[in-house]
């Protein structure tokens, strides 16, 4: 055990070695269940090169910002640079409307707020088989009594669940219909690329989001999954999306455009990969985007810096193939953390091209507001790095209205075939849909 705690630091920071990490983190998920904030960070050992913790686990609020989309940037930037800390939370989609001159009317079955951070008092970070401990100094002294509370829990987490009534807001004919208004918008010229996103929801759902969680988790195994609870409001995320991340001077995004079927067989597993890579309709989807994540991090990016380490590359998941490109940048000094995600923020992935015509259609089109839907969680560390996912293939429940609800999308292109988007939808719904029923 080491101690590296500096005088003027907030935090005591101790290190262990962890013999069992895939283990360790069932154990220290199960422990966090106490608190009434918890933000869980899982890469599920997923090879990624943009990764800095295996997993990360921040409990129990010392401080908070929870608001609605008014002037929402601005009062996270001023939290971020008071409390020079590590702050967790969620952004939701609604904070485009803080952006620019918009309004989110649709339905809410949820009521999540459209901006929550908080500044944990205990802090897990796992790095193969080192894990760091951050405790804020006033209760650095409950370390050691944790660790071994976190060794004695049984991961049992059976529930009985009665029978959930899964309902589609969208009908299928009604979906059709509206895919073909965004195809004439594209024909018209208004814009070039929209996703479009229907929820599938539970009414009277009692379930236990710990247990869902982990089932969700181990079918999906993907690299940016998150358990985020803020007292009665629960984010199951299997997320293979990273949003934004911050290193220094250095961003990554990483934006996921192009899905394509997963086969037992090796070679029509093989193949579906191949016709991924090649298909016209979903590299343009990808190529776009990638288009208008250059041009967001161009706002602040130092001059000449914007580049593309990676277009349209293949990657599997458990339940997928993705096509995920790469574009890195460096941020101009006169621009903060905040500013950063304020001018990216709806991602690329989520909305489409031209970003503002595209977000005032989709609302007019769809009926259920997204919510923290194609938001982000994640975190901002002491200096001001920060790192983000983009919530897809997510499960959100409110657990006093015991509303349940998941939603999917997909990108609409002058290429796209009513029919194949919503079967698209259907695929991406797959898991949720399992662990639910």
């Amino acid at each position: 055990m080491e101690f590296l705690k500096q005088p003027k630091s907030l935090r005591t920071s101790i290190l262990k070695h962890i013999e069992n990490p895939v283990q360790f983190k069932k154990l220290l998920l199960t422990w966090s269940q106490q608190f009434r904030e918890v933000v869980y960070l899982d890469s599920n050992e997923y090879p990624q090169q943009y990764s800095s913790y295996d997993c990360i686990l921040a409990v129990d609020a010392f401080t908070s910002i929870k608001t609605d989309y008014h002037n929402a940037f601005e009062d996270l930037k001023q939290y971020q640079q008071i409390s020079k800390d590590w702050l967790f939370g969620c952004l939701s989609y609604d904070l485009k409307n803080d952006i620019e001159v918009l309004n989110s009317n649709n339905f809410d079955g949820l009521d999540f707020p459209d901006l929550f951070f908080f500044q944990p008092k205990k802090i897990f970070l796992l790095k193969g088989n080192q894990l760091e401990i951050q405790y804020l100094n006033m209760c650095d002294d409950e370390v050691e009594a944790d660790f071994e509370k976190i060794g004695l829990q049984i991961a049992d987490h059976r529930f009985q669940t009665k029978e959930i009534e899964i309902k589609q807001r969208i009908s299928k004919e009604n979906y059709l219909e509206k895919i073909s208004k965004i195809l004439e918008h594209i024909h018209r010229g208004d814009v070039y690329e929209a996703n479009f996103c229907m929820e599938f929801f539970a009414e009277n759902a009692v379930i236990n989001p710990l247990e869902k969680f982990l089932k969700l988790n181990k079918i999906s195994k993907s690299p940016q999954a998150v358990f985020f609870k803020n007292n009665i409001q629960y984010l199951l995320s299997a997320s293979p999306e990273r949003y934004i991340k911050k290193e220094g001077d250095f961003l990554i995004s990483q934006p996921m455009k192009g899905t394509a079927k997963r086969f037992i067989d090796p070679i029509e597993d093989e193949k579906s990969k191949n016709l991924l890579a090649s298909d016209p309709k979903e590299r343009a989807e990808n190529i776009m985007v990638s288009d208008l994540v250059r041009n967001d991090l161009s706002r602040t990016a130092q001059k000449g810096s914007v580049k593309v380490e990676e277009l349209c590359g293949i990657y599997s998941f458990e339940q997928v193939h993705q096509m995920i490109s790469t574009i890195t940048s460096k941020v101009d000094s006169q621009h903060t953390a905040v500013d950063v995600i304020k001018t990216t923020f709806p991602m690329g992935s989520m909305t489409g091209t031209p970003k503002v015509s595209v977000l005032k259609i989709i609302e007019e089109l769809e009926e259920t507001k997204r919510g923290l839907y194609s938001g982000a969680v994640g975190y901002f560390t002491p200096n001001g790095d920060f790192d983000f996912n983009v919530v897809i293939r997510s499960i959100l429940y409110n657990q006093e209205k015991k509303y349940a609800s998941f939603s999917v999308g997909s990108a609409i292109t002058s290429l796209s075939i009513p029919e194949n988007e919503y079967e698209e939808c259907l695929l991406k719904a797959k898991a949720m849909r399992e662990v639910l029923s």
